[in-house]
């Protein structure tokens, strides 16, 4: 094979993207080469372009990716459910890599804190194969990659954040125990606390409670299963949490849900919870995410507290089927509500950054 493709390079915190060529290269037996269609930005890339925490430079960052396979390595027969893969076949993958032993793997179950974990997104753009991040025309998916083919009837704008913020949700509310009856507070009403009101009603919540800073959110929260939203900018601490137990009868919620970035909402949001409740923090990406907590609080009303980072690949596969199953019901699609191209990723991040769209698309 001898073509380049293009990638918009990440130099320097804060610095403008680059656009380079880099060469395309034929697939080992145990890579697939993907012609990239959509990427979305995360928040993730957000503080890793920020500076907030460290990414390789000069890299290509994005992991949540959808692309046609261009070339199929002669290893590369299945994907995770076991469906053949051909050229031409439209995939989404896990977003991080790893093959070998394990400790974390092979005896505690979690393949995503593999030693020597890599994660697409993370790695130097000037070090074959390249293309290991979203924002560009390429791909190589690596080995040890939960690889999964894509029906036909899913769009681009509803398969991209499959693969990050969907299958985290799937991870998160599974981690929270969510049962039919429970009550639910969900803190950020970004993709992934839309989707975590989605899932959580689909889990059997009884009742949904999103908060959020961003106005323009709160109704949107509405179409995806909240049945009540507070602005969180628009009132004290202790109101918010008057409002929101007041939610949630008799004394407070079963489960809260942090997924919006923000630390502080950790000691606020175990305020909302009853008796045994249980709290799950999902989005503290950002290594400085410090806040403080009364641990008598914790002990005296067993509140249990708990972290998720990232998914078992399992959680992929039902979030995909989670999508395919409620498509009709919820506008999965519009969550995906900007797209640029890779000569605008600058402005995308801009956009991304202050919170003005709910989820920026990349489309090379």
């Amino acid at each position: 094979m001898s073509k380049t493709g293009r990638a918009a390079v990440y130099d320097a915190p804060n610095e403008p993207f680059v656009i380079r060529d880099y060469p395309v290269r034929d697939v080992h037996a145990d890579e697939v080469l993907v012609k990239v269609t959509m990427s979305t930005i995360c928040r993730s890339d957000i503080h890793s372009y920020q500076g907030h925490r460290p990414n390789p430079c000069p890299g290509i960052l994005g992991h949540e990716i959808v692309g046609v396979i261009e070339q199929l390595g002669a290893d590369m027969v299945h994907d995770m459910r076991g469906d053949k893969l051909a050229t031409g076949d439209r995939v989404t993958w896990t977003e991080f890599f790893h093959h070998g032993e394990s400790y974390y793997r092979d005896v505690h179950d979690m393949p995503q804190k593999s030693d020597g974990v890599r994660k697409y997104g993370h790695d130097l753009a000037e070090e074959d194969p390249h293309f290991l991040g979203g924002f560009a025309e390429y791909c190589y998916i690596q080995p040890g990659t939960g690889i999964l083919k894509l029906p036909d009837a899913i769009t681009d704008e509803e398969a991209t954040p499959l693969n990050c913020g969907v299958a985290t949700m799937i991870s998160v509310t599974e981690a929270a125990e969510i049962d039919v009856g429970d009550t639910v507070v969900v803190h950020g009403l970004g993709l992934l606390g839309l989707y975590g009101c989605a899932i959580a009603k689909a889990r059997g919540a009884r009742r949904v409670i999103g908060v959020d800073a961003v106005a323009d959110r709160l109704d949107i929260a509405k179409k995806f299963g909240a049945d009540a939203t507070f602005d969180v900018s628009a009132m004290s601490e202790d109101n918010l949490v008057s409002a929101v137990r007041a939610e949630c009868p008799p004394d407070g919620a079963d489960v809260g849900l942090e997924v919006c970035g923000f630390a502080g909402v950790v000691p606020v949001g175990v305020r909302m919870l009853r008796v045994g409740g249980c709290f799950v923090i999902g989005g503290l990406v950002n290594p400085d995410a410090n806040f403080e907590i009364d641990g008598n609080q914790i002990l005296k009303k067993m509140i249990t507290l708990k972290g998720v980072h990232n998914y078992h690949p399992r959680h992929l596969i039902q979030a995909l089927d989670f999508v395919m199953s409620n498509r009709d019901r919820y506008p999965f699609g519009d969550i995906v509500d900007s797209k640029f191209s890779l000569d605008q990723l600058d402005e995308a991040f801009a956009r991304a950054a202050d919170r003005s769209v709910l989820r920026a698309a990349i489309v090379p």
